[in-house]
């Protein structure tokens, strides 16, 4: 959605700016705070014309595991006086890609279909660093219809080694 995108990009600059080399710690708590902003059903609270913003700042606050620094704080009472809860995922998403683009660095999603230890993800992420050439942030998500391997996401790029896709490019194979 572009239009929630145009809405965030000055959320997330601005909060980017702010934090300065607290980046990581800022990005860990709005993290947090876009999950709990996905909630559907605070998310129609917050929109109740009867609800008031301090309403709503508390009810966010109190289902927090952990407590909001001043910064933060200062950032969700913005948001919400604003009416901006709605595009508090795609803040937290443009600021992950500011931290990123300073650090020189991507976010990664590894889809396994069995649970990856350790060791293993840490040579998996050094194999897959040299392949698309920069530092990579890696989060595995099991998805057993896999079958095998790992299909990995890069932004925009895929590189998919599961049992699942090569047996569809034999499948197109043998039908062609």
């Amino acid at each position: 959605m572009a239009e929630i995108a145009t809405i965030a990009r000055p959320y997330a600059e601005a909060l980017f700016k702010a934090a300065g080399s607290d980046a990581a710690a800022a990005s860990a708590w709005l993290d947090e705070l876009a999950a709990v902003a996905s909630n559907e059903q605070l998310r129609q609270f917050a929109d109740n014309p009867k609800t008031s913003a301090e309403q709503v700042y508390s009810v966010v606050t109190g289902v927090l595991k952990s407590a909001l620094p001043v910064m933060g704080q200062n950032f969700l009472r913005t948001v919400i006086d604003n009416g901006r809860l709605a595009a508090m995922s795609e803040i937290a998403d443009q600021f992950r890609a500011l931290k990123n683009a300073q650090l020189g660095a991507s976010d990664a999603v590894v889809y396994s279909a069995f649970d990856i230890d350790a060791a293993a993800l840490a040579d998996l992420g050094q194999v897959l660093e040299k392949r698309f050439g920069r530092k990579l942030n890696l989060q595995v998500r099991l998805q057993p219809e896999l079958i095998g391997g790992v299909r990995v996401v890069v932004g925009d790029e895929v590189l998919d080694t599961s049992v699942k896709a090569r047996l569809e490019q034999m499948k197109v194979a043998l039908t062609a």
